[in-house]
């Protein structure tokens, strides 16, 4: 159902939204009983005139099965939901690529996302990163992990057609990991609120081809490295480390 207004964009993304989709289901099917039933005996028993009201305890065993039969089958509903969303979580949370295609450096800050990408060189922390502000690049069909950093209070990535979303907390690195699977160019949210300009904290993906992504990564690996030896150091041992370069990028853009 969600997939018909957003896109689904990652390996993973179909599912995150089949155990939305079964969670609404079920809950929906629930919701929907009892509410009938509700009315349904607020119209049969409602008060008319020379029918006595009888007054009932509620213990009675023909009485008893009226709730208990419905928990039961409730309780069989949640192990559906637990099982499918153990097996997602393992799988989104858990399991990392073991050959990724690349590393990736996400860093939130009041109030603007600074991505460092591997230059040429396909290592993240040497002198050819690619540091870019708003602007997070990959490469469709291929395996990435990220690690978030904040630099002063908590975020969170939020990228909708991936379906990821993961709390960037201050004084942790988390990693995480995404393969897309469409190319287009895609919002990046905040989606923990930041401060006062966090409504104002966007950012974008653009997921393109294996010729467009080297392309792009040829055409700014020099200007980076120019840069970094004009003293402005990405290369850091650290995310930490990439404060002056990040905040660099920033002020220039």
């Amino acid at each position: 159902m969600i997939e018909r207004y957003l896109v689904q964009a990652s390996t993973f993304a179909a599912d995150i939204d089949f155990v939305i989709n079964l969670i609404a289901v079920l809950v929906g099917f629930w919701f929907f009983l009892t509410a009938g039933v509700f009315f349904w005996l607020l119209f049969r028993f409602r008060r008319r005139d020379g029918v006595p009201s009888e007054y009932i305890t509620g213990e009675e065993k023909e009485h008893k099965r009226f709730i208990s039969i419905p928990h039961y089958l409730i309780m069989v509903c949640d192990i559906f939901i637990i099982v499918a969303a153990i097996q997602v979580w393992v799988n989104v949370k858990q399991d990392l690529p073991e050959n990724p295609h690349a590393e990736i450096r996400v860093i939130g800050q009041q109030w603007a996302w600074t991505f460092v990408h591997p230059g040429p060189d396909g290592e993240l922390d040497t002198a050819d990163d690619i540091v870019t502000v708003e602007e997070l690049r990959v490469e469709v069909n291929q395996p990435y992990v990220f690690h978030l950093e904040s630099r002063d209070v908590l975020h969170n990535f939020s990228v909708p057609v991936f379906r990821l979303k993961q709390d960037v907390i201050p004084g942790r690195v988390i990693t995480g990991w995404f393969e897309a699977t469409k190319t287009g160019t895609h919002d990046i949210q905040c989606a923990e609120i930041c401060g006062i300009g966090h409504g104002l904290m966007p950012g974008r993906i653009v997921i393109e081809s294996a010729a467009d992504h080297a392309a792009w990564m040829a055409g700014k690996a020099p200007n980076q490295l120019a840069a970094t030896v004009r003293g402005t150091t990405v290369a850091a041992t650290g995310g930490t480390k990439l404060a002056a370069a990040s905040g660099d990028a920033l002020n220039a853009n």
